[in-house]
């Protein structure tokens, strides 16, 4: 008897439902990075609108106001000194005595201090006694080299000892040469223990006392015995705007005023100018004399030059709130035809309070910004707010 067993029913393997979860997967992330790439890209092209606007500093324009034609030329400056030099120690060892402070006039020549050398005297007595023993020894080699001739015409010597007796004479002029050379090395070294002035001028400034150890040499300030300074005349550098440039000639009569000292005016006038115009800013440096026979101009002070030319020049005002003074000098800040910022060195001019004058470094045609913040950079944009191009 054949016994019949009953069929189960198929059911889905497992390999196929891990096949089928493996193919889901997949999909389900690229769904999800194209919904996230189309996110992303939404949010970078807000951020950059965001960023953008947030670059773009709004800004005032003005133009700069063109002034009456001017024949006075008023430039600021600062004096200095004719000539001003820091006094070193030539020689080395300890300063025993000064004999000139800060305010005192002295005269070419004049002792300022002096300095106590040892080393540099027992050199010198060295070589002073160098001098006699080679002298001595020049004077038996001449005795030496005539005995030696005489002897020579009876032939009691030979010809090869009166050469070496007349090499020996010249030898020993040479190191009495030496010697003597070396002695005046050494006199020179002592004459620097006095430490006098190198020109008439005045003492600005004592940086040694006594008993300082010092030495020979440009050592830096920290070495400085003294400064001093020539003032019978001074000088001032003012860098001549460019229109102006070519009335500037040698000779030309200059007034200086002192901030210090209101209503009194110094004649003065052009010794030299550098013939280079800056590239920068636009100006012509040039030198102007001023006598000082009585010590009123004192280096240092703050002054103006007044020139007075020929042929008027046009000058340029703006608001004073549209200057930027920085670290690298007074600057204004411009737009550019592509609406990005452009900082330029200006040389300022008269004051009139709620105005300046500019004489070099903008035109009558750039666009300045009336009040900058000081955080402005060249190649910033620039939102202009205003349309008064024509006012300031």
């Amino acid at each position: 008897m054949t016994e019949h067993t009953p069929s189960n029913p198929v059911l889905p393997s497992s390999s196929g439902r891990r096949l089928l979860f493996f193919l889901l997967v997949p999909a389900v992330l690229c769904i999800a990075g194209v919904l996230t790439l189309g996110l992303r890209g939404r949010q970078t092209k807000a951020l950059a609108a965001t960023t953008r606007a947030l670059e773009s500093e709004p800004v005032s324009i003005i133009h700069a106001k063109v002034g009456a034609p001017n024949s006075d030329l008023t430039l600021p400056g600062t004096l200095q000194a004719y000539s001003d030099s820091p006094i070193y120690a030539r020689t080395s060892g300890y300063v025993s005595h000064w004999y000139a402070d800060i305010g005192t006039h002295v005269r070419q020549g004049q002792l300022l201090a002096e300095i106590d050398s040892p080393e540099i005297d027992q050199e010198l007595n060295q070589a002073r006694a160098t001098v006699n023993q080679v002298q001595a020894n020049l004077t038996l080699a001449n005795i030496t080299a005539k005995r030696y001739q005489d002897l020579i015409r009876t032939n009691a010597v030979s010809q090869q000892e009166v050469d070496q007796n007349n090499q020996n004479l010249e030898a020993q002029k040479a190191n009495l040469q030496a010697a003597a050379a070396n002695v005046n090395r050494l006199q020179q070294m002592q004459g620097f223990e006095r430490v006098v002035a190198p020109f008439d001028g005045v003492i600005t400034q004592r940086r040694t006392d006594i008993g300082d150890l010092v030495n020979a040499g440009n050592g830096g300030a920290a070495f400085e015995l003294f400064r001093i300074s020539k003032i019978d005349t001074v000088r001032i550098f003012v860098p001549v705007p460019e229109a102006y440039s070519q009335q500037i000639t040698n000779g030309l009569k200059a007034t200086l005023e002192l901030t210090a000292i209101p209503g009194r005016e110094w004649s003065g006038s052009v010794t030299r100018d550098n013939h280079a115009i800056d590239a920068t800013s636009h100006t012509l440096l040039t030198e102007i004399d001023v006598p000082n026979p009585k010590g009123e101009l004192m280096p240092g002070a703050y002054a103006t030059v007044r020139f007075h030319v020929t042929q008027p020049v046009s000058s340029l005002t703006i608001p004073s709130g549209s200057i930027l003074y920085q670290a690298s000098g007074p600057q204004v800040a411009t737009v550019t035809s592509q609406n990005t910022i452009l900082l330029k060195k200006v040389a300022v001019g008269r004051d009139f309070g709620d105005s300046v004058e500019v004489t070099s470094g903008i035109s009558a045609n750039d666009a300045v910004v009336s009040s900058p913040p000081d955080y402005l950079i060249d190649g910033m944009r620039a939102d202009i707010q205003n349309s008064a191009a024509g006012q300031n």
